[in-house]
């Protein structure tokens, strides 16, 4: 083979793996929906649509947060432990108003943040230890808090939960509303572009007298905030407070999101309709597998499948 086809051929895999990477999540959505319409019985139903979107909302939300620490090529383990967090503290305060408890689930979300962030920023641990040890403590003061399972009685909640405005729930429009103001943050704001230099390069955002620890802080403060609404809203749609189990594995499913969605681990870039994306073609996974009797223990190893290839194609992109 001739120099000039073997340069042809590299250019025409670097084309492939360009596009894989950045629309491969929406041709994914599209197969899955297409599979869905062929073979699962009432897939087109007004009632599936809902109940799909409803349960997809709190993961967008989170995974809108672990985008930005993905972003600044760091991770949040912790995100999981902040809902349980949040969903404790939400049933303990509830009896004191629904805006008390919601102010102070939210509060719990970001001291969580400020901790990960100042671990990060100035001690210098590492996002993906920093954020675990969070990610094991959250877990155990949220079951502290709150050791068993509690219904919520509260009927503005309930409405949260399942209600909506023109037919459409509530939770989606609030976690649309949420992915428009991070995408408008990270595109046309200062500290958006301050967050992708840092993830870009942290000595030369350094060098440039970029306020690099108080972005950091920030990051992990927001990413804490989604968490923590995520799992006020995840509650809502429960009617219960369940720190043993709710946002378990959420972790993986946003960072699952993330990186299918077209953010490269390697921080500097952030794809918020990718990440959307990405968190629709989990949940439309999860939810295929399980109309079609398949065990719920697959879809963690199809997750699992699905980030490996994801991550293979950033990386095979990224060696060109």
């Amino acid at each position: 083979m001739t120099e000039l086809a073997l340069r042809r051929e590299s250019l025409d895999r670097q084309r492939l793996l360009t596009l894989l990477q950045e629309y491969g999540v929406y041709v994914g959505v599209a197969v899955l929906i297409l599979a869905n319409i062929a073979f699962t019985p009432l897939f087109l139903s007004t009632e599936n649509f809902r109940t799909q979107a409803v349960q997809v909302a709190p993961v967008i939300i989170v995974a809108l947060g672990m985008a930005l620490a993905i972003g600044s090529e760091g991770v949040d383990l912790s995100v999981g432990s902040v809902m349980a967090l949040s969903t404790s503290l939400l049933s303990l305060y509830l009896g004191y108003g629904v805006w008390v408890a919601l102010i102070v689930a939210v509060i719990g979300g970001a001291v969580v943040g400020v901790a990960n962030g100042a671990l990060i920023a100035f001690i210098g641990v590492q996002p993906i230890v920093a954020t675990l040890a969070l990610m094991v403590a959250g877990r155990g003061i949220a079951q502290v808090l709150l050791p068993q399972l509690k219904d919520i009685r509260d009927p503005s909640m309930a409405s949260l939960g399942s209600g909506a405005l023109l037919g459409i729930p509530y939770l989606v429009l609030i976690a649309a509303a949420l992915a428009l103001a991070v995408a408008f943050t990270v595109r046309r704001t200062t500290f958006g572009r301050q967050l992708l230099a840092i993830g870009d390069s942290r000595p030369a955002a350094q060098l440039a007298g970029l306020p690099v620890r108080r972005v950091l802080i920030l990051v992990y403060v927001v990413s804490g905030v989604l968490a923590a609404l995520a799992g006020v809203l995840a509650s809502a749609r429960l009617t219960a407070s369940d720190p043993t189990s709710l946002g378990t594995l959420m972790e993986l499913s946003a960072i699952t999101a993330v990186v299918v969605g077209g953010t490269p681990l390697s921080g500097g870039r952030i794809r918020i309709g990718g990440t959307v994306a990405g968190a629709v073609l989990i949940q439309l996974l999860t939810a295929t597998l399980i109309k079609h009797n398949v065990p719920t223990s697959w879809t963690q190893i199809a997750q699992a499948v699905v980030i490996v290839l994801a991550v293979y194609v950033a990386r095979e992109r990224g060696k060109r």
